[in-house]
């Protein structure tokens, strides 16, 4: 198989290793709550935290994750990333309280980093400049794909059908094991055989990426970004239960919020690659994703729907072209893109740590004061944005004529 078509292939397989490692099992925890605080017998303020705990290890494994893949190659990576992901996955099935689940959650979130920054990194390696945007999309609108059948299956389907929570995660995990098997087989790209005989230590790359500007300022707009989106998501099915909306209602938002995301990533990506400019799109789709928190912090009924449609629209073609940009800063490029996109992610993990937690405990307050501190989080990440330095790639970069 030529390499030029090969690249679809990983395409592919980045695409189900992000919707069964990562994406299905995340949000399943989400809309499976209310049945896990059950039986466990959890707080508010514990589920926060159980919802938020797993972004503490990836502070730091989201930067070594990504450096590890720059030294050795992401196939490894993702090799291993994916069977322990799944494992881990599973075992949170067996957690009999709190501190156990805890514990399962947290070993959790110290694999997946690693497995999202050098899904990033693959595609940034085998995909050129002007479909670079393409590829981040699809693996994009594949964790929204994930998020969607997670919300819409696990609780009102899979449970009852399985017979409970646990055994909807332990069949999650065997399936995200699998994975890693067709991983220890692909080829390295062109690039990477390229670069081989280049060698650069995990500390040369750190301090490289640690010196560039632009990257410290993506870092600390997803960290407002990412953690208003972990918190308000992990929130939002127990905030409209506690309402008095039926549980297939409650999770059918987070479904459509997902649905929505899905649907429009793609357009998005594909427009982004012509429109030549990431940044201006970040800064509009920052805003959008802030205005719809501020809705749900004080409307009520059907206009629940818009908002959350508002923010949902945008959520992961964000998060595609955060990711592409990240990649297209100068200093960076197919080279340091683990370390960076490591890097950055690392920054906003610890914004995924406190939000939640920290929203949830205002709900002691008033039910919906949660989504006005995200949506307050949402504007320190767009005046972020607003600081990084942007050149207008020429046409010729991108491929087009």
């Amino acid at each position: 198989m030529k390499d030029q078509h090969y690249k679809w292939y990983i395409l592919t397989l980045t695409v189900l290793t992000s919707m069964i490692v990562v994406a299905i099992p995340q949000m399943g925890v989400s809309v499976l709550a209310k049945e896990i605080s059950d039986s466990l017998g959890l707080s508010l303020v514990q589920v926060g935290v159980i919802w938020g705990v797993g972004a503490l290890p990836g502070i730091l494994t989201s930067l070594l994750g990504g450096m590890i893949g720059d030294k050795i190659g992401p196939k490894r990576v993702l090799a291993v990333g994916a069977f322990l992901g799944g494992l881990l996955g599973l075992t949170r099935g067996f957690a009999q309280d709190f501190a156990t689940l805890a514990v399962l959650t947290v070993l959790l979130g110290a694999v997946l980093p690693m497995v999202l920054m050098n899904s990033i990194k693959v595609l940034g390696l085998w995909f050129p400049p002007h479909q670079l945007g393409m590829a981040n999309g699809m693996q994009a609108m594949s964790m929204a794909m994930g998020f969607m059948l997670g919300s819409l299956f696990s609780a009102t389907t899979l449970s009852p059908l399985l017979g409970g929570w646990r055994n909807v995660l332990i069949v999650y995990g065997v399936a995200g094991t699998l994975l890693g098997i067709p991983w220890l087989f692909t080829r390295i790209s062109p690039r990477e055989r390229e670069s081989a005989g280049r060698s650069f230590s995990v500390l040369q790359s750190l301090r490289h990426v640690a010196g560039l500007k632009n990257i410290w300022l993506l870092g600390f707009a997803l960290f407002g970004i990412s953690g208003a989106i972990q918190g308000a998501l992990g929130y939002l099915p127990l905030y409209l239960r506690n309402l008095g909306w039926e549980p297939l209602q409650a999770d059918g938002v987070l479904t459509a919020f997902h649905t929505v995301s899905m649907l429009f990533v793609l357009p998005i990506s594909l427009w982004s690659d012509r429109l030549g400019s990431r940044k201006r799109f970040l800064l509009i789709a920052s805003l959008m994703i802030a205005s719809g928190f501020a809705l749900l912090s004080f409307v009520r009924g059907g206009i629940i729907w818009a908002a959350v449609m508002l923010s949902g629209s945008v959520r992961d073609a964000f998060m595609a072209m955060f990711m592409t940009k990240v990649i297209e800063t100068d200093g960076v490029g197919p080279v340091y893109a683990g370390t960076a996109t490591g890097f950055a992610i690392a920054i906003a993990n610890i914004g995924n740590l406190l939000a939640p937690p920290l929203g949830n405990s205002l709900a002691e307050i008033y039910p919906s004061a949660p989504f006005a501190f995200w949506s307050g989080l949402c504007v320190l990440g767009f005046l972020c944005l607003l600081g990084i330095a942007e050149k207008r790639r020429e046409r010729q970069e991108t491929g087009l004529s």
